[in-house]
């Protein structure tokens, strides 16, 4: 232990030892620098003045800074553009599944599973397989799986057909052999 702390003792006097005292060097580039003429300051750039714009009624133009009013439909529009509710609207409050956050078109079925006299399928998606039964949700259009076969998966998808209106429809996801 003793030895040690010798041995870092003359190392750190070596070290130290071979530091100099000299600075001339730095000295002589000091003086060097303020002997130098010295410069006048640039002065700064010329603004241009921007000519100021006013807004006003008269020219028809939305202020930028206000929200966008939405534009009210007349209530005198004719009756057959005004169809009725039909009462078909996603659930948002309900939670979605994990196979709901991707597209339909990325899913494969790759087969079924008989268990507990309850068949399943089989879903495939990105390396990973997942059981679904009838009730579960798939797909981003709230897809219902409403019947599983041997070779297909039917279901019922939530699309909307005009602002505001949806409408049902089937799809189907047939077994990938």
């Amino acid at each position: 232990m003793k030895q040690n702390n010798i041995l870092l003792l003359v190392i750190i006097l070596l070290g130290l030892s071979g530091c100099e005292r000299d600075f001339a060097d730095l000295q002589a580039y000091i003086a060097s620098v303020k002997s130098r003429p010295r410069q006048p300051v640039k002065p700064l750039p010329d603004f241009k003045t921007v000519k100021p714009f006013v807004l006003k009624k008269e020219n028809a133009q939305r202020d930028p800074f206000k929200p966008v009013e939405k534009v009210k439909v007349a209530d005198d529009a004719p009756e057959e553009e005004q169809e009725p509710d039909n009462g078909i609207h996603p659930d948002l409050n309900r939670k979605k599944e994990p196979l709901e956050a991707f597209s339909l078109s990325s899913l494969r079925m790759v087969g079924t599973i008989n268990m507990n006299s309850v068949l399943w399928g089989l879903i495939k998606n990105e390396g990973t397989i997942y059981r679904v039964k009838i009730g579960d949700y798939l797909g981003k259009n709230d897809g219902k799986i409403i019947k599983i076969e041997k070779n297909r998966i039917e279901l019922i998808e939530i699309v909307p057909s005009k602002p505001g209106r949806f409408i049902e429809q089937t799809a189907t996801l047939v077994l990938n052999e």
